[in-house]
């Protein structure tokens, strides 16, 4: 085990699947951005699945995950791998396993745990939501959009989730993961769990994990 600091708050990491929970923030290990599928073959494994294997993904696999999602690939910058209207960076990315729900920080490339628990049943409505190993959730900050009208923000949030989203679907065909997009979500009750504010608004979620009747 190794000990970091992450802006000002001790944590031990663990080297398995889960996530430290003695602490509030988990440094993730740096994101594997070399090599993969190349992007014609990953056009044409991409595909939804609604059957997972209950095998965690590991550390790694989380860290490279999220950095494809919505991380930082100009540091100089700040700008990341999906894009954004206006460069509002507007959406933010929830995790839920099962040891948690956790807030993805692009810059630090850490997560910040904002509820305890298991709360991936309330991060859909279909069944194999509540054992998918993570659920990808996409909250769009309304105050980050500045000078956007109501209509533009709802237009511009869905877009720019709808980015993320096919970021996570071509790493996971990429990386063999099995994903599937949703929208079929009780989006008050999520919301109060991950406690959002009125300013938030739940956009779609996201279920990835190991393929049913993969092995280890």
């Amino acid at each position: 085990m190794e000990w970091w600091r992450v802006a000002g708050v001790a944590m031990m990491s663990t080297m398995g699947p889960g996530l430290a929970q003695d602490t509030a923030t988990t440094r993730l290990p740096p994101p594997a951005t070399a090599g993969g599928m190349p992007l014609m073959q990953a056009l044409q494994a991409r595909h939804s699945t609604r059957e997972f294997s209950g095998r965690p993904l590991p550390q790694q696999e989380l860290s490279n995950l999220l950095w494809a999602a919505s991380g930082v690939n100009r540091p100089h910058t700040g700008q990341r791998t999906a894009p954004s209207a206006h460069d509002w960076r507007e959406i933010d990315v929830y995790v839920t396993t099962a040891d948690g729900a956790y807030r993805y920080d692009p810059p630090s490339h850490t997560l910040t745990r904002v509820a305890a628990g298991d709360l991936r049943p309330l991060a859909g409505v279909q069944d194999f939501v509540a054992t998918a190993p993570v659920n990808l959730v996409y909250v769009a900050d309304l105050d980050r959009m500045s000078g956007a009208s109501a209509e533009d923000k709802t237009f511009y949030s869905a877009t720019d989730a709808g980015f993320i989203a096919q970021n996570v679907y071509l790493y996971c065909a990429s990386a063999g993961l099995a994903a599937v997009v949703r929208g079929l979500i009780d989006r008050e009750a999520l919301a109060a769990a991950l406690g959002l504010g009125p300013h938030q608004r739940i956009i779609l979620a996201q279920s990835v994990g190991y393929p049913a009747g993969s092995v280890q």
